[in-house]
């Protein structure tokens, strides 16, 4: 376990150059070609975590003097992704669920049940914190073993399902995303896109970013939009004319860099998958393969930015008037561009779509992180988090994620009524 947390403690932007490097010696590279993979991946990442972290610091001031101005009383707090992480990786389950998982993995492979060769091991997390309830809640290490790799197996099936569209909209080849919450949420989007296909008048808006920008020209451009977005924040946030600008350009920063580093990422990723393409097919002719990644690597696309961007303060709003909800989304908003990543290319990138299948996924995500708040907190405590520092006054029990999923809802629910 030591060994373990000294190894994630270094975080991806340390683990990934080294596990590209490695793959791409494993696949025949070159010494010097096989570091330059790992570099670029490495300094990409880097990029991506410095310009997200630039906008989290950013949005995080206007999100918090947003909930006061509103007067949002509400009693269960967000206490944001990294906190569900480090109770991730302080589980009790990590000696089953990792090599678990690898081991699903290969059996997939070799049953030729799945293309993807998952490297994305950061986000085990992502199964282990549902796997972690289940174990506190019923105190058996098998069934929270079993939920997390029942997650586990079904972000694979999602990943694989969804491979193609989204290799095709990202225009990333023999990439996939085996994400436990991002693509849980990828039906709702296809369920609401079919809905408004047949709803006249809804299914000819076209807000997309080529659609914007030609009707509204030099206003509808990516940073234009970005720059009218932050402005706005800061004007919902209470804030004056210099802070909202500030704000402004924060967030039009992002629009601009934040694909640029996915570029570089993409482009250490593609030394290596390329390479292993031209391996794997000489000894499994005839088959294909992906490389399973974070979706760091989608959040660059202009209309998953700006419709993040409208979607905090419509969270914010719908948290207040929902009837029975008693979470307050706070730390985890401005992370809302991540959990609408994987559902843009089944709603045709179309930021209107987009939007409200973010409004369903959010009201999912609050009713759940609800109703599981309890258990929540218990998960904290045995994992001894430090809790972010903007809601430490708030008791412990009363804290939730609000990454909650339906699926990893339903296995705690279920592994609940087993253990009884």
């Amino acid at each position: 376990m030591e060994f373990l947390n000294q190894i994630l403690a270094l975080g991806p932007t340390v683990m990934m150059p080294v596990i590209f490097f490695i793959l791409g010696i494993c696949f025949r590279l070159s010494i010097g070609r096989a570091f330059e993979a790992g570099m670029l991946v490495g300094v990409g990442f880097t990029g991506i975590n410095l310009i997200v972290s630039m906008l989290l610091n950013s949005l995080g001031p206007a999100s918090e003097d947003m909930v006061e101005r509103f007067g949002a009383s509400l009693t269960v707090i967000d206490a944001g992704w990294a906190t569900s992480a480090a109770i991730g990786w302080s589980s009790p389950l990590i000696p089953m669920v990792v090599p678990g998982a690898i081991i699903l993995n290969m059996v997939l492979l070799a049953l030729k049940r799945t293309q993807i060769l998952n490297i994305d091991i950061f986000n085990y997390w992502l199964i282990l914190l549902p796997g972690s309830m289940v174990y506190y809640e019923t105190g058996s290490l098998a069934l929270g073993t079993a939920a997390a790799l029942i997650l586990y197996l079904i972000a694979f099936i999602i990943a694989d399902k969804t491979a193609p569209a989204i290799q095709e909209m990202y225009n990333i080849k023999g990439v996939a995303f085996v994400h436990a919450t991002c693509g849980v949420y990828v039906p709702i989007g296809i369920a609401v896109n079919a809905v408004i296909e047949r709803i006249p008048g809804l299914n000819k808006i076209n807000l997309s970013p080529e659609g914007v920008i030609q009707k509204l020209g030099v206003l509808g451009k990516p940073i234009t939009l970005a720059t009218i977005l932050g402005a706005g924040m800061g004007v919902l946030a209470g804030w004056g004319v210099g802070q909202c600008a500030f704000l402004a350009v924060q967030v039009a920063a992002v629009m601009i860099l934040l694909p640029k580093m996915v570029e570089i990422t993409v482009e250490g990723v593609m030394i290596v998958r390329d390479q292993a393409e031209t391996v794997l097919k000489k000894i499994f002719p005839g088959r294909e393969f992906n490389i399973g990644m974070d979706t760091a690597l989608l959040i660059g696309e202009p209309c998953i930015i700006a419709t993040g961007l409208l979607l905090i303060p419509a969270a914010l709003f719908i948290s207040i008037i929902l009837p029975g909800n008693r979470m307050l989304p706070f730390v985890d908003l401005a992370s809302i561009v991540f959990v609408i990543s994987m559902v843009a290319p089944f709603c045709k990138r179309n930021m209107f779509r987009i939007f409200i299948t973010g409004l369903f996924i959010v009201t999912i995500a609050l009713y759940a992180g609800s109703n599981l708040s309890g258990i929540y907190g218990v998960a904290a405590d045995q994992a001894n988090v430090r809790l972010p520092s903007n809601v430490t006054s708030t008791e412990l029990g009363n804290l939730v994620s609000s990454y909650n999923t339906p699926a990893g809802w339903a296995l705690v629910k279920l592994g609940e009524m087993i253990g009884k």
